[in-house]
């Protein structure tokens, strides 16, 4: 490894690293290498169907060789440490890889420690979380098999890779337990962080609209601080008076705090202060704000929007637009407009389609189309035709 030396390097070989090396690809870069160490692939987004019962686990993973772009490079290993000024990068292995241009992007690191006992209470016989492949399948065992008591659905404070997730196998779960005949035998709370149930306009006038058909008990500015798992109690406090309260859970599916990788917040990317440790970039353009030749995007980017494979896709665009145009010394042209999209699986048919700008105001594809309000149409776009534009389109760099 020692010596290699690649155009452009990715960091990062999930949605943003393949799609984006694919496009960069097609745009006529032909070197370049992605930097990715695990050897399977997967489709995030279903992650909330298999745990509401309404996908299976093998819909949404590939393995990672089949993904990757013909004649991209994949170095199968781990980045550690990215010298800026020296325009390198160390790797796992102990090797280091030089770049013309570096690229990264390697997704959040699920912080579960953050939370004591959260990540005891999820292995345990009655927690789960859909925000973890291998616990997204559980979390159907256990909601599935709930037929009275208490279901508790968590979403933490601070960046999250689609914050509305959180709450979408709740409502697959509410809408099964409503066909089981068991609904009104099953206390259903939703803890919110935030002093709305997403915070769009009209948006969250149909959330609450399925939460009160639903009968869930919704607490807004309140977040898991502790969970005692052996005895299944989960202590929540509320963000604005400081009180708590005990849950006592049958089933728990919670979200854990999320932050960039620790092998990041210790290199120079990120702004100072930024204990997050996200990259320091334009929020339009995607390049580093100190280093030119340095550029990120996805959920590892110190961007305004709302993380999301919807934010991606579009910056995906601008970043490999305006690479290229770096590297022909020209300017930057391409303007990321903070484009988010959540499509909320309201029901076991049906979906919310919340798409919206960086200021959570509404911006709709289709302008002049409610796409907000609840529709069977957004359901088959959401879960039927989505995957399916992501393994054959976004992955190659085509949508």
């Amino acid at each position: 490894m020692a010596g290699q030396h690649h155009e452009v390097v990715i960091i990062g070989g999930g949605n943003a690293g393949v799609s984006l090396a694919a496009r960069l690809h097609r745009y006529g870069v032909k070197d370049v290498a992605v930097v990715e160490p695990a050897d399977q692939h997967f489709y995030q987004p279903l992650f909330s169907h298999i745990a509401g019962g309404r996908a299976k686990a093998s819909e949404a993973i590939r393995p990672q060789r089949s993904v990757m772009p013909r004649g991209v490079k994949w170095i199968r290993d781990g980045a550690v440490d990215i010298d800026p000024a020296g325009n390198s990068v160390s790797l796992a292995s102990g090797g280091r890889l030089g770049f013309g241009h570096l690229v990264v992007c390697p997704g959040l690191q699920l912080d579960w420690d953050k939370i004591p006992g959260l990540a005891e209470a999820v292995h345990s016989p009655s927690g789960a979380s859909h925000y973890e492949f291998n616990l997204a399948a559980k979390a159907w065992t256990l909601l599935s098999g709930l037929k009275a008591g208490t279901a508790v659905f968590t979403m933490p404070s601070g960046p999250i890779k689609c914050g509305g997730a959180a709450q979408k196998p709740m409502y697959l779960a509410c809408d099964y337990w409503r066909k089981q005949g068991v609904l009104q035998d099953i206390r259903v709370v939703m803890v919110q962080p935030y002093p709305t149930v997403f915070g769009v306009p009209g948006v969250d006038d149909e959330l609450n609209r399925k939460i009160s058909e639903y009968g869930i008990e919704l607490r807004l500015n309140s977040e898991l601080v502790s969970v005692d798992a052996p005895g299944q109690n989960a202590l929540i406090r509320n963000i604005a008076t400081g009180s708590a309260e005990e849950l006592r859970y049958d089933v728990l599916n919670a979200v854990p705090p999320q932050s960039a990788p620790d092998w990041l917040k210790s290199t120079d990317l990120p702004a100072p202060g930024d204990s997050g440790g996200f990259v320091e970039v334009d929020s339009q353009t995607l390049r580093h704000v100190r280093y030119t030749n340095l550029w990120s995007l996805g959920d590892a980017a110190a961007t305004t929007n709302s993380k999301s494979g919807g934010a991606l896709r579009k910056q995906t665009k601008v970043l490999a637009k305006n690479l290229v145009a770096a590297r022909k010394g020209k300017p930057l042209t391409g303007k990321y407009d903070g484009y988010s999209v959540c499509p909320f699986t309201v029901s076991r048919a049906t979906v919310v389609f919340a798409e919206f700008d960086d200021q959570h105001r509404p911006m709709p594809s289709i302008p002049k189309v409610p796409t907000w309000k609840e529709s069977r149409a957004s359901w088959v776009v959401d879960r039927d035709i989505f995957p399916q534009v992501y393994w054959n389109l976004i992955l190659k760099g085509r949508a």
